[in-house]
C-alpha cells in the first residue's frame, strides 16, 4: 500500500516539475568531444586514442639559378628597350627647337615688314612736305585796295532794279496777308451731352428742359434732349450741346444749371467729344 502511494505521487513530481534524465548522457557528449579538439591542435593521445593533427605542407622551394636567371632576362630586356626608343626629355627637347626657330623665323619677317612700312611712311611725309610748300607758293596775296573802285559807272542801273525788286517783294506780301485775313480761322467746338438728375418723381422734367435751354451764350447751341428712366418713377434729362471751346465750357454749363435748385440736383457730363 505504501508502494503504491510512493510510487504515485513520485508520477506526480514528476509531470509537475522539469527533470532532464539524460544530463550525464549530454555530459560525457560534451567531455568527448573537448578531448577531440585539443588532440587536433596539440597531437596528444587522450586515453589511447590518436586524433590526426592538421597539417599544412610547406611551399616548394624554387631553385635560385632559376630565378638568377630570370632576373638577368628581364635586365637585359629592359636596357635594350631603353636604346631603342628615344627619351620623353630628347623628344620634348626636339619639339621646343622646332618652335623657337619657328617664332625665329617668324620674327625676322615682322622685322623686314616694319622696315619697308617705315621707309613708305618716310617717302609719303617727304612728298606731303613738298606738296605743301607748293601750294604755299602758289596762293596769291589779296589785292590791295584801290581808290578807283569806289567809282561805280553803272551804279544808276543797279539802284533801279534793286528798287523794283524791292517794291515787287512788299506787294507779294501785302496780298499774302490779305489772302490770310479773309481766310476764316478754324474755330475748336465740342459735343456734350449732359444728365441732368432732379430731387424726387414730383419734379417737373418739361420745367427742368425749359430750365436747361434758358442757359444762352455766345458759341453754345442746345440740340436734342430725351427723359431716362432712374427708378421709384424718377427720370433723368439727357440732353445735348455743341460748344466753341474758347467761348463756353464745362464749368459755366454746370453753374448755370445746379443755379435752380429747387429743380436740379445734380448734373453730370456723360459725353464730351471734339469735333
Amino acid at each position: 500500500h505504501y508502494s503504491t502511494t510512493w510510487k504515485a505521487m513520485a508520477r506526480l513530481c514528476v509531470a509537475k516539475e522539469s527533470v532532464w534524465f539524460d544530463q550525464g548522457k549530454y555530459e560525457g557528449a560534451e567531455t568527448r568531444y573537448q578531448e577531440v579538439v585539443a588532440q587536433r591542435h596539440t597531437g596528444l593521445r587522450i586515453e589511447g586514442r590518436a586524433v590526426p593533427v592538421e597539417s599544412k605542407a610547406p611551399p616548394a622551394a624554387v631553385a635560385p639559378n632559376h630565378i638568377t636567371s630570370q632576373f638577368e632576362k628581364a635586365k637585359s630586356f629592359i636596357q635594350e628597350s631603353l636604346k631603342t626608343v628615344p627619351s620623353a626629355g630628347s623628344r620634348v627637347s626636339s619639339t621646343m627647337e622646332q618652335r623657337v626657330a619657328q617664332l625665329e623665323k617668324e620674327n625676322c619677317e615682322l622685322k623686314s615688314t616694319l622696315q619697308a612700312v617705315q621707309s613708305r611712311l618716310s617717302l609719303l611725309e617727304e612728298r606731303v612736305g613738298k606738296l605743301d610748300g607748293e601750294a604755299a607758293e602758289t596762293v596769291a596775296p589779296p589785292p590791295a585796295d584801290d581808290d578807283d573802285d569806289d567809282v561805280d559807272l553803272f551804279g544808276s542801273d543797279d539802284e533801279e532794279q534793286d528798287a523794283e525788286a524791292e517794291k515787287l517783294k512788299q506787294e507779294r506780301l501785302e496780298a499774302y496777308q490779305a489772302k490770310k485775313a479773309k481766310k476764316n480761322p478754324v474755330i475748336a467746338k465740342s459735343s456734350i451731352i449732359l444728365e441732368v438728375k432732379p430731387w424726387d418723381d414730383e419734379t417737373d422734367m418739361k420745367e427742368v428742359e425749359k430750365v436747361v435751354r434758358a442757359v444762352e451764350s455766345d458759341g453754345l447751341v442746345w440740340g436734342a434732349s430725351k427723359l431716362v428712366p432712374v427708378g421709384y418713377g424718377i427720370k433723368k434729362l439727357q440732353i445735348t450741346c455743341v460748344v466753341e471751346d474758347d467761348k463756353v465750357g464745362t464749368d459755366f454749363l454746370e453753374e448755370s444749371i445746379t443755379a435752380h435748385e429747387d429743380l436740379v440736383q445734380s448734373v453730370d457730363i456723360v459725353v464730351f467729344n471734339k469735333i
